[in-house]
């Protein structure tokens, strides 16, 4: 063995030669920690890579070959048991490596995933994932393991491409979305009706009038609803006592108050269970509601005894069965009649409504951004009733004043009027000018 420099030695063993470097490491009895790399022919090319990788553990740049040699398979577990996030991310996490990175990488070493293999795995994924949405967030998670990698010490860089500009621009698609007048929505809500009763009816007008995450809607139970709340007075810990006793001035039922439903929470599967979750960014709000919708709600509650707002047909939550499946797609799509003397359960048309012939129920919810933006709401109520949260000065400073809750329940409910006046005579229930009497969901299905 030849000592070439100090802490960087080239020893020949046989043909070629091999060099070994100190990596900046002591082993538990003192000894210094040393690595190598062999397979050289060339004695001063040994040299110059030992001085190399000796450089980079001087300036802390060096991955050791221990912890470059981590298997994949072994990283991706640690880094999911290290994440401390929100059920649904985790969720989503899990499934983009369980279902596509770990088989694709879980035989690599973390130090052996280089551009080209990350390159590979994108045209895999082109095959195997038919949405641009999916694609990207398998990649999206790709990339925060290779980043944490970094941050680990098991590789010098990320292999995962950021904001690539080589080759033609192609512009982001994006969903087409079309205008979507109340006309629509009374379609929607008649044939939710026809779907799964008043509740049904019901549950659209709610999601057009307050903007409501269909997991917050499957997950309202009544004491967070008009008319128990905030009646209900549901202090769930000592930090929210003062906000619950504002509530009581100023939302419930009488004409100095204004209607309200709280979101408190929304429902989610994790292992198999339906439990409850904080909403979405942890947007917890109050959402005043026009007169119209607080008859409604009323009427509905009262007409059924479930602890659901908008149970289904059996009276279960609606989280528990394919609800796009079962009743969205019906009442977007529509369903042809059902009858004659074999039909045991015969059924009318449900005419579909074309501009959402295929859509998500999701573009409910933006309606209602779209028609607060209609009606001249200011910015830090949109994004509040929205539950997104603003940032710098105006989100700062602003604050969802009583006046500008009256003002708008005011421009809501003379919407509805509105649309009573331009449906008149259409046959729909807001053109008959009032919510409709409630009556009990009939029929089978899931609950």
């Amino acid at each position: 063995m030849a000592r070439r420099a100090q802490d960087v030695y080239v020893e020949w063993r046989g043909s070629t030669c091999r060099v070994k470097w100190w990596t900046g490491e002591y082993h538990p009895n003192g000894r210094k920690r040393f690595e190598s790399e062999g397979g050289f022919t060339d004695e001063e090319d040994a040299f110059r890579y030992g001085e190399d990788k000796r450089y980079e553990a001087r300036h802390g740049e060096h991955v050791s070959n221990r912890d470059g040699s981590t298997l994949m398979d072994d990283w991706l577990d640690d880094w999911l048991a290290s994440l401390d996030l929100a059920h649904l991310s985790i969720r989503n996490y899990r499934w983009a490596i369980n279902s596509h990175i770990r088989p694709h990488f879980e035989k690599k070493a973390v130090k052996e995933v280089d551009i080209l293999a990350v390159r590979a795995f994108k045209r895999h994924l082109n095959r195997a994932l038919g949405e641009d949405n999916s694609r990207r967030n398998v990649m999206m998670v790709l990339g925060m393991v290779m980043d944490d990698a970094v941050e680990a010490g098991l590789r010098k860089t990320s292999p995962v491409e950021r904001k690539r500009r080589r080759g033609r621009y192609k512009k982001k698609p994006r969903e087409r979305k079309k205008d979507m007048p109340l006309e629509v929505i009374d379609r929607l809500a008649r044939n939710a009706e026809s779907v799964f009763g008043y509740s049904g009816y019901v549950f659209m007008w709610t999601m057009a009038f307050t903007g409501m995450r269909p997991g917050e809607l499957f997950g309202l139970t009544r004491e967070f609803c008009y008319p128990s709340w905030p009646g209900s007075d549901l202090r769930l810990n000592e930090d929210e006592v003062e906000r619950y006793d504002e509530d009581l001035e100023r939302y419930g039922q009488g004409e100095a108050l204004l209607p309200a439903i709280r979101v408190e929470r929304q429902v989610q599967y994790e292992d198999s269970e339906l439990r409850f979750f904080p909403p979405k960014y942890e947007s917890h709000r109050t959402l005043v509601i026009p007169s119209f919708l607080a008859e409604m709600l009323d009427k509905l509650l009262a007409n059924h005894d479930s602890d659901w707002v908008f149970p289904g047909i059996e009276g279960g939550c609606l989280a528990r069965l394919a609800f796009d499946r079962e009743y969205w797609r019906p009442i977007a799509d529509g369903l042809p009649e059902r009858s004659g003397p074999h039909v045991l359960k015969p059924r009318p048309e449900i005419p579909a409504v074309p501009s959402m012939k295929g859509k998500r129920l999701y573009l409910v919810r933006h309606a209602h951004k779209a028609l607060l933006d209609e009606l001249k709401q200011p910015r830090y109520v949109v994004e509040t009733r929205m539950g997104h949260e603003m940032q710098g000065v105006e989100g700062t400073y602003s604050s969802l004043t009583v006046p500008l809750e009256r003002a708008l329940v005011a421009a809501l409910q003379q919407h509805w009027e509105d649309i009573r006046a331009t449906l008149r005579g259409g046959g729909g229930r807001a053109a008959r000018g009032r919510p409709g009497p409630p009556r009990r969901p009939g029929g089978g299905g899931g609950g």
